[in-house]
């Protein structure tokens, strides 16, 4: 079995820190360098349900995609939720390692992962990386459609093809315009407007969308909206991320066990659609 820095190396290679944003926290959190590892646990969330599903599962490594001290610490005291689960981490062994920003940008990345559950086909970034020659990495991606569709059956693919959530999918613009191109970009999305628009695409799918750019988007361009919840628009890279150790633990003859978590840790557990409302 190999040491969990050898691992590391390997996610490293996958997902260099130094492509994370200045102000993003990647990296390995816990872990002994020198211990075995042997079971891997991919999750979109370092929340405590998460980690008793590693203790429950025997892993010995969780990778998630989101920081578990995003904006820095004076205590991993356990009387603070953050603090419980660097304690139990600690306690069971257990490493953690995150991919964040890192991830979105990677070749493949977030994105691309959240392009492939739609059965959508990439044809590039939205926002390239300006560092990359082969003009393949970056924020978010244009992809095409094998024939065109209505936003409101693009809607439908998102809603079936995602992991269930309250949210659902949210939909902005005429339910039967025609869909050809569309950008994706996992998790918080309306950042990128600027660069939706210069696509020329007619559909944009993303996560936790406001009402003032929402609503100037729309206002602006024929472009469609469609917001999905932020976990959900993530949790496919966890299966690409899963699928890309267990080539590397094939090829290097580590036989690793990668398991995906399943549990959904979207904060929003319930909705209650307005009587009335458009559906």
């Amino acid at each position: 079995m190999p040491p969990l820095s050898e691992v590391i190396a390997a996610l490293e290679n996958l997902w260099p820190a130094e492509r994370a944003e200045a102000w993003d926290a990647v990296g390995t959190v816990v872990g002994d360098p020198g211990q075995e590892v042997t079971r891997v646990l991919f999750a979109v969330d370092p929340v405590q349900e998460i980690v008793d599903e590693a203790v429950k599962l025997d892993a010995d490594l969780l990778v998630t995609h989101h920081p578990l001290y995003l904006r820095g610490t004076t205590t991993v005291a356990a009387s603070h939720f953050k603090g419980r689960v660097v304690h139990t981490l600690i306690k069971n062994d257990i490493a953690l390692h995150v991919a964040h920003t890192n991830a979105d940008t990677a070749d493949p990345g977030v994105s691309d992962a959240l392009a492939g559950a739609l059965d959508l086909r990439v044809v590039g970034p939205l926002v390239p990386d300006p560092t990359d020659p082969s003009g393949r990495r970056g924020l978010g991606r244009i992809c095409e459609l094998d024939h065109p569709v209505t936003v409101r059956e693009l809607a439908e693919r998102a809603a079936a093809r995602l992991p269930a959530t309250a949210q659902g999918i949210r939909v902005a613009g005429a339910p039967g315009a025609t869909v050809r191109t569309i950008a994706v970009s996992g998790g918080s999305g309306d950042s990128l407007f600027d660069a939706v628009r210069a696509a020329g695409v007619d559909a944009f799918l993303t996560a936790d969308l406001r009402h003032h750019p929402a609503s100037e988007a729309v206002s602006h361009t024929p472009l469609a909206l469609l917001d999905a919840a932020h976990w959900a628009t993530e949790w496919p890279w966890c299966e690409l991320a899963a699928a890309q150790l267990d080539e590397i633990s094939d090829r290097h003859g580590w036989d690793l066990r990668v398991h995906v978590s399943k549990t959904v840790t979207d904060p929003w557990t319930s909705h209650s659609p307005s009587p009335g409302a458009p559906n």
